[in-house]
């Protein structure tokens, strides 16, 4: 059986998608706070940029920036296991709780990167698990929608590093 290769991806924003193992029970709140937390502690010592996320019950989403040398799966690989082991801890489990690969796509444009962000925060709705996406605790929807990092960080311990991207969508990232 032949393997996907990935390309050894820095210095680019990545949609990355990460689904729970389907032997495995969806996430819930408690969950959601220990990725949150595994999240921002991998993210402080490799230091990497996330810029946009949504965790939902059985997949999580995000934008990640991972800077030279620092690679993507490097960046993935520390948040699946930290994230694992939490939650391993938290529930009393013990074995895989993420699939094995990840998807990602590396965003091209502008344009591209705005229609992920927009992907990202709709997906509880699409879901229909809220009405809105500010309904939806775990997503970086209400720093987009002009919430502040601490009150962000209050709410589910978990903030976007902010970029600049040009007004002009059709740019290339």
């Amino acid at each position: 059986m032949s393997r996907l290769r990935r390309p050894y991806l820095s210095d680019r924003h990545v949609f990355v998608t990460v689904n729970v193992l389907k032997a495995r029970t969806n996430l819930e709140d408690e969950d959601f706070r220990c990725l949150a937390l595994s999240m921002r502690r991998v993210r402080a010592s490799h230091g990497f940029a996330l810029t946009a996320w949504v965790f939902l019950p059985d997949h999580w989403h995000a934008i990640v920036y991972p800077p030279y040398p620092l690679t993507i799966s490097r960046a993935m690989k520390a948040i699946k296991v930290s994230s694992m082991i939490a939650i391993n801890r938290r529930r009393c489990e013990s074995g895989e709780l993420w699939q094995g690969r990840f998807f990602d796509h590396a965003l091209r444009s502008v344009k591209d990167y705005m229609d992920t962000v927009e992907y990202i925060h709709l997906n509880p709705v699409r879901r229909v698990l809220v009405k809105h996406p500010r309904d939806w605790t775990w997503s970086s929807y209400r720093e987009y929608a002009g919430a502040e990092a601490e009150e962000q960080n209050k709410r589910c311990g978990l903030t976007i590093d902010r970029v600049r991207l040009p007004a002009d969508q059709s740019i290339r990232l």
